[in-house]
């Protein structure tokens, strides 16, 4: 096969989100010749990468999960360095809720165990301590609570432009919208790739479509075992304009087709200002595909949310002003776990083709970047993935 040299590249990376990004942004950084494809227009509210905001978090129930947050440091202080808006408006994190809850997120005291062990320090909190310090209220006097200092809230459409910016001014980083991938074929050891604008050739593939995962990796002959979230989320106005929160996030058990789990921002300067968002950490509906997404809320969903905004929060009107939603998918692994692997051995030149799929990915984008690109170009990782590499048991053969 023969191709004209700015249709070959040593790598292409299919989804132009956060995760696609980062990735061009890395290869660019070590000079591999890189095409971002992204299927709709670049910085897009259509996938997982939708809305303005993000939180970034240590605290997790297991301390491979804790230590990758740690690992994901220095590589957030490295985006940074790249531009003046602050990406990550340090706030902490606020977990709380009944200490018996095993939650998609977790459990309070097994995420205490892993911060003991990893040596990250937290503050362990009461129901009275935590209504008297962060502005919940009526709280069951059996709720417990941690707050660790260096969670934040994660300003993602800055975050998102400054990858994009990075990927620009790279000489080795093609960026391409409008231009989702139609057919993957394989000629010896070269990908051939087709969109609307053209075919391009690489010797190397990483796929991360987000919530779109299967539309790519169909294309070689393997699905994903995964569910579909339209997540809603919603804006309360500010009654006492000095009223401040923590990123949070409340534990509790399922109320009928109430899933009875919230989380929520403090007010930032980049998304409403005078407001403070809340969300939902449940859907009611799951899609069974992408295309049934859609830009409204559910209703029921968003009266859930106001309720216990009205019941449990202060200082805010519990009507909800302005709602957004978010595409995500998510294994159906128990605790939602995040897929990094290559494609599965029965899918030719599998190990030059890297996955990254489902999962609550945000807080990682630099640092999953950079473990794709290593994957992409030395076949491995430096860090320790094995806890994602999960191919094997979710990847199916069409």
């Amino acid at each position: 096969m023969s191709q004209p040299s700015d249709r070959h590249f040593d790598v292409i990376v299919v989804g132009g989100g956060a995760i696609g990004l980062s990735t061009g942004y890395h290869l660019g950084k070590g000079k591999a010749k890189t095409l971002v494809l992204e299927q709709f227009t670049f910085k897009n509210q259509l996938g997982s990468s939708a809305g303005v905001s993000r939180q970034y978090r240590i605290p997790y129930p297991e301390e491979y999960m804790v230590q990758m947050a740690l690992d994901a440091q220095p590589y957030w202080d490295e985006l940074q360095s790249l531009t003046p808006k602050t990406l990550l408006d340090k706030v902490g994190t606020l977990w709380f809720g009944d200490p018996a809850v095993h939650s998609t997120e977790g459990n309070i005291a097994e995420a205490e165990q892993a911060l003991k062990a990893l040596n990250v320090p937290y503050t362990s909190l009461t129901a009275r301590e935590i209504e008297a310090q962060y502005h919940f209220r009526d709280l069951p006097d059996t709720y417990t609570g941690l707050f660790q200092a260096d969670g934040a809230s994660i300003d993602f459409r800055a975050t998102i432009e400054t990858l994009y910016e990075a990927c620009e001014r790279d000489p080795y980083t093609t960026l391409q919208d409008e231009s989702p991938v139609t057919r993957i074929e394989q000629d010896g050891s070269l990908f051939q790739v087709t969109t609307p604008k053209g075919v391009f050739t690489s010797e190397k593939l990483v796929l991360v479509p987000g919530p779109y995962v299967d539309n790519a990796i169909n294309l070689l002959g393997f699905t994903i075992e995964a569910t579909y979230w339209n997540m809603s989320s919603c804006y309360f106005k500010k009654t006492d304009p000095t009223i401040q929160y923590p990123t949070w996030f409340v534990f509790q058990n399922a109320i009928g087709s109430n899933g009875n789990q919230f989380y929520g921002f403090p007010g930032v300067a980049w998304d409403h200002p005078e407001y403070i968002r809340v969300a939902p950490d449940f859907v009611i509906d799951p899609l069974a595909s992408p295309e049934q997404r859609t830009l409204v809320p559910n209703p029921q969903e968003l009266a859930y949310t106001s309720e216990w905004v009205r019941r449990h929060m202060t200082g805010l009107d519990p009507t909800p002003h302005f709602t957004s939603t978010c595409l995500i998918a998510l294994s159906k692994i128990a605790n939602k776990e995040l897929l990094i692997d290559f494609a599965p051995p029965y899918v030719p030149n599998h190990q030059n083709i890297v996955v990254y799929a489902t999962g609550w990915a945000a807080k990682f984008t630099p640092f999953l970047g950079k473990i794709l690109t290593e994957m992409a170009i030395d076949g491995h990782s430096t860090f320790d993935i094995s806890p994602f590499k999960l191919g094997y048991n979710y990847f199916k053969a069409l």
